[in-house]
């Protein structure tokens, strides 16, 4: 098993910037990667960037490409989500998920460890 606890929740204006971590603690040696998802009300978990945790390689949906950034922190365990330039549109609680296992990198599905997940609010 794996724990994820996300935190750096805030309302924050339009063009602002946020950042978000997300620590792991358990059985961390098995994950492979580590992503973010966010979700609305109503609608289903979305995709937003992807770690790889052995290689650092990076993988964003398109509309944040440029604006955010994901990455392994230096403190063992820790993941984070740099977010520039944010938008009302970025609004939504974001949550932390981990992999121990292949699978497609951008599928809800693919993530077997979910933390508690963190609102992100921007005021137009």
């Amino acid at each position: 098993q794996v724990q994820l606890v996300e935190s750096g929740a805030g309302l924050v204006q339009a063009g602002d910037s946020v950042s978000l971590s997300c620590a792991a603690s358990g059985r961390t040696f098995r994950v492979l990667g580590m992503a973010w998802f966010s979700q609305v009300p109503g609608q289903l978990r979305e995709f937003v960037a992807r770690v790889g945790w052995s290689d650092g390689s990076q993988l964003y949906v398109d509309s944040v490409k440029g604006r955010f950034t994901i990455s392994r922190g230096n403190v063992k365990n820790t993941m984070y989500l740099q977010m520039n330039s944010l938008k009302p549109e970025d609004t939504a609680v974001y949550y932390c998920a981990a992999t121990d296992v292949p699978g497609p990198p951008s599928r809800a599905d693919s993530y077997a460890y979910w933390g508690q997940g963190t609102q992100v609010t921007v005021s137009s």
